[in-house]
């Protein structure tokens, strides 16, 4: 079943305005890189953090006076999603899938440091409920009063194509007529420090390079309903894992097969590292690539739906960042490759593109 994009947001280190941040990266530019310090270990790393005064808009709300960084850039995500419906969804027939990876891990890294230091008496009630994954999607639930499904799906990277699959099933069921999806992340340098482990990320004695990831920060949001006007969402296609490196781009390319013929571009998940090379192979030498981590940094969670807001102003403007102008009868895939081994793409085509 096709599905139309009702209404779409981002909460991004370029800003959250969606036509503003796409005529930014249209332009060529790029979140600015700041220097995150680990104050256990002295590691230093390069991020990109949502500006204070990206988040001055967002109205005032009791669940988000102690909330963690993630439940902000949600809400914020979310209810200008919602704000750009041409009709306002029931909320007794809304349901919301929220996509995270790393979730609340700046209050979790606090919580837990209290009960290293003290002793399990020192656990905080006040920081535990921010722990949880689901606790974004508590607070926007409540923010937004839906009373209908609520769900949250952990994963990597790719994760936000795993959510909108569940909400693509959930609209199938006619349980609901809309369904609001939304991913975030927040930065912190317990996470840079796993990454860094892994050896993923950029030296930060070499901002200039491009081999390795930049941690981002923010979040993503789509309002989704039954197709019958606007971006559609064509096919959406999970993938399957893969375990070494070197079978990331045969699981890609499996999922490219998978889609429908006609794609003209890809928004792809390249952030720097062996990501970069498997979506290449997977598409082909000729197809345009683009990926918004390149100006906006890696946000795991975030990063599906900043791919496909990009792709589906991309549509619209008949033009890619970076690129030479697309077929104006093209579809474009969007390409998620997580570096946990989870893979999987979707497609989006216009409402006057043949089916």
């Amino acid at each position: 079943m096709s599905l139309s994009i009702a209404g779409m947001s981002w909460v991004t280190p370029l800003g959250s305005n969606v036509n503003d941040v796409w005529q930014r990266l249209v332009a060529g530019e790029a979140a600015s890189i700041e220097i995150l310090e680990n104050e256990q270990n002295g590691a230093r790393y390069l991020v990109r953090r949502v500006p204070a005064t990206t988040m001055a808009h967002l109205p005032p709300h009791a669940r988000l006076r102690r909330a963690s960084a993630i439940s902000r850039f949600a809400a914020a995500a979310g209810l200008a999603a919602l704000a750009e419906a041409k009709t306002p969804p029931s909320l007794d027939r809304i349901a919301l899938v929220f996509a995270i990876s790393n979730g609340g891990v700046i209050y979790t890294r606090r919580f837990y440091a209290e009960i290293v230091k003290s002793g399990a008496q020192s656990a905080s009630p006040l920081l535990f409920p921010e722990t949880v994954f689901n606790a974004p999607a508590s607070h926007l639930t409540a923010i937004l009063e839906i009373s209908g499904a609520s769900y949250t799906v952990v994963g990597d990277g790719a994760v936000g194509i795993l959510a909108l699959k569940l909400a693509d099933d959930l609209l199938a069921s006619e349980d609901v007529d809309t369904c609001l999806v939304v991913a975030a992340e927040e930065i912190d340098s317990l996470v840079c420090e796993a990454y860094r482990q892994w050896r993923f990320l950029r030296d930060p004695k070499k901002p200039e390079t491009g081999r390795g990831m930049i941690m981002s920060e923010g979040a993503g949001a789509v309002l989704l309903k039954r197709s019958n006007d606007g971006i559609e969402i064509d096919q959406i296609v999970p993938g399957a894992n893969f375990f070494r490196r070197s079978e990331a781009s045969a699981r890609l390319g499996s999922v490219v097969s998978r889609l429908k013929n006609g794609i003209g571009f890809c928004v792809g998940s390249g952030n720097g590292t062996f990501i970069d090379r498997a979506e290449r192979a997977a598409v082909g030498d000729e197809m345009p690539v683009y990926s918004p981590k390149i100006a906006l940094g890696e946000s795991v969670g975030a990063s599906v739906f900043w791919q496909l807001i990009t792709a589906a102003k991309a549509l619209e403007a008949g033009t890619l960042p970076g690129s030479s102008k697309p077929p104006v009868d093209s579809r474009a895939v969007v390409l998620a490759c997580g570096l946990n081994q989870q893979t999987g793409g979707l497609t989006l085509r216009r409402r006057d593109c043949p089916a």
